[in-house]
């Protein structure tokens, strides 16, 4: 009996010093080396955090881009998707509810002309970006409301438009509304 418990409690001991000392420490270290050392990106104004760069927020206002919807409310300790299916019934209720939403915020807009990514969350549901063509459709809203030329608005989408590393384009909604608040 002698001979079979001590290889086992090498191992327990190996095992708690790898898994709850070093390898923490290993990955602390990797975030410590990442940008804002691991802390996530913070986009500011006039020298206050108004938000995170890579964490989505809700814009209800019709004078500011709207994001992708979130399954938790864009809550960051909640993060993920909802799980729902488009067989699942209750989730086509959902998101014919925000089509109708949106088009009755934006009511020059055709049912199809609708990109996905304003009506279907994301799986973390904390994307802070939409499409260029979720920017877009918005384009007319924002200039009637905000009482500017769409052709602004436009440029302005087209200056905040990022490419991602597979080549799609993309804006985080944050920092577009941000630049729409500083246009004159």
């Amino acid at each position: 009996m002698k001979q079979h418990i001590f290889p086992a409690l090498r191992l327990t001991v190996v095992c708690i010093l790898l898994f709850m000392g070093i390898y923490p420490l290993l990955v602390w270290s990797i975030a410590k080396a990442a940008p804002a050392s691991g802390e996530g990106e913070t986009i500011t104004l006039n020298g206050r955090v108004v938000g995170y760069k890579l964490e989505g927020q809700r814009f209800t206002a019709d004078r500011y881009f709207t994001g992708r919807p979130s399954a938790t409310g864009y809550n960051a300790s909640l993060s993920g998707g909802s799980n729902k299916g488009p067989s699942d019934s209750a989730y086509l209720t959902e998101v014919r509810a925000r089509i109708d939403s949106f088009l009755g915020h934006n009511p020059d807009i055709r049912k199809e002309n609708i990109p996905s990514d304003l009506v279907t969350a994301s799986g973390s549901g904390l994307d802070p970006d939409i499409s260029l063509q979720a920017a877009l459709v918005q384009a007319a809203r924002i200039s009637a409301v905000r009482a500017i030329p769409e052709r602004s608005v436009i440029n302005l989408i087209k200056e905040q438009t990022d490419k991602s590393i597979n080549g799609i384009q993309k804006i985080n909604v944050l920092r577009i509304n941000i630049a729409l608040d500083q246009l004159k």
